[in-house]
């Protein structure tokens, strides 16, 4: 059983009770490493009444929601639960999705295959 700590920590009584998301973050577009993707995450959903509004002159959307931004970092899905339980969030896990990525190679585009019919242009 766990000692619910939202009593104690003195964060407002907007948080209590909200939902969050617990997930694994899958690795960045644009790099090939898998760098912290192994860590799980806490998000914060979007409140419905959370005052959300777009700047007129960058198009950037905008949020009276403070804890909009706010990312929590945790080694993994039990340390995660377990906060989330303790602060006496809301949660749910988001299960990850893993993609094989099928190893590529240079040499492949030039392997004889009898079916296939080549056509080399130069200009």
């Amino acid at each position: 059983e766990v000692m619910v700590a939202d009593v104690i920590s003195g964060a407002p009584g907007e948080l209590r009770h909200r939902a969050v998301r617990v997930y694994q973050a899958c690795r960045n577009t644009m790099q090939s490493g898998s760098g912290k993707s192994n860590r799980w995450r806490i998000d914060f959903d979007n409140l419905p009444g959370g005052g959300r509004w777009e700047n007129p002159l960058m198009g950037y959307s905008s949020s009276a929601d403070y804890m909009q931004g706010t990312r929590l970092t945790f080694r993994s899905k039990e340390d995660a639960v377990h906060f989330a339980e303790k602060q006496g969030w809301d949660y749910y896990v988001q299960t990850p999705t893993v993609e094989r990525i099928p190893p590529k190679n240079y040499a492949e585009n030039y392997v004889y295959r009898p079916s296939t019919l080549r056509i080399m242009r130069t200009k």
